[in-house]
């Protein structure tokens, strides 16, 4: 086999690995859409959605580009980047979670920027979300029930919030 060869067989392997790094965690964040937005219980639609991880976004069907890498081509192997839409009102209002999925060993984790880590165990299929959701449950609360004891304490005017909101009318990065 020539230099070349093994070179060539060598990135093939290695972009076989990104495309079940990909997949998995595709898998991954489409169930925590469609889990985390059941486990919410909200009976009046859609309040969960994937989004891309940064930049201006709306609570819509991106496809593909709710990932920091695409589906398809010559892609780094790595952590994926995506973005979680939570609608936080009866109305239009969302905020956006970023979050940072990686393959560590036998485990997924995926980190809540701005926040904490949950671990998967593999196969996913057979690591329950409930602790997750309530992870995720708990950082959104909690930033709004600081925000409420800043401003009664009268603290709030220079903090950096670390989500984005959107509506169907505007767009805000915050």
């Amino acid at each position: 086999m020539s230099r070349f060869d093994e070179l060539i067989a060598t990135v093939e392997a290695h972009q076989a690995l990104v495309d079940e790094n990909y997949a998995r965690i595709r898998k991954l964040a489409e169930e925590l859409r469609e889990g985390f937005c059941a486990w919410l219980s909200a009976g009046d639609g859609t309040c969960v959605r994937l989004v891309p991880p940064a930049g201006p976004f709306q609570p819509k069907n991106y496809g593909d580009e709710v990932f920091s890498v695409p589906p398809r081509g010559f892609r780094p192997l790595g952590p994926i980047a995506f973005g979680l839409a939570i609608r936080v009102t009866r109305g239009t209002d969302w905020m956006r979670l970023a979050l940072i999925a990686s393959k560590t060993g036998d485990t997924f984790r995926v980190h809540i920027q701005g926040g904490e880590e949950h671990v998967f165990t593999l196969p996913l299929s057979e690591s329950p979300a409930e602790p997750f959701y309530q992870l995720i449950y708990d950082h959104v609360v909690e930033f709004f029930r600081e925000g409420i004891e800043l401003y009664r304490h009268g603290e709030y005017s220079h903090r950096e919030i670390g989500f984005d909101f959107s509506d169907d009318e505007i767009t805000a990065s915050v």
